[in-house]
């Protein structure tokens, strides 16, 4: 499994986090999330996060997305998967984040009710790749061919 970012740090208690995010294309163009972080910046980012024990990674990736969207998808193929250890200051974590990566087209605007701190933005592959920051993101936007 592809690492990106930190290496593991063996003095570092990590909580495993398992996670589904889309790489939603809508006419030819991605479909991605605005957060404002912890510390208040804003961060581009794939729609998506962490399941719940009681849910498959897919529905995890419906819920996460139409929560920070408001889009329903339809999920096309699995990309792939990657892993990266990280601080996640909104759950005061420290996180091996295992990320599962789906092609995915956004179908239609379902709710305009979003998660608190989250908007959602539509921008070309090109600009995607300058503003997100996540090199694990940008490794599967690059390699997407923006087909729909």
């Amino acid at each position: 499994m592809k690492l990106f970012g930190e290496k593991v740090n063996h003095k570092i208690k990590y909580k495993r986090r398992v996670g589904a995010y889309g790489i939603i294309l809508r006419k030819k163009k991605l479909l991605l999330t605005e957060q404002i972080t912890a510390d208040n910046n804003l961060e581009i980012q794939l729609p998506g996060g962490g399941w719940n024990e009681n849910e498959s990674l897919i529905h995890a990736l419906y819920r996460e997305v139409l929560e920070e969207t408001g889009w329903g998808i339809k999920i096309l193929k699995k990309e792939g998967i990657f892993q990266r250890f990280t601080y996640m200051p909104e759950y005061k974590i420290w996180a091996h984040k295992i990320c599962h990566i789906y092609r995915c087209t956004a179908t239609i605007r379902k709710t305009e009710k979003l998660e608190k701190n989250h908007r959602f933005l539509i921008m070309s592959k090109k600009k995607a790749l300058e503003t997100i920051v996540d090199k694990g993101f940008k490794y599967f936007i690059r390699n997407i061919q923006l087909i729909h």
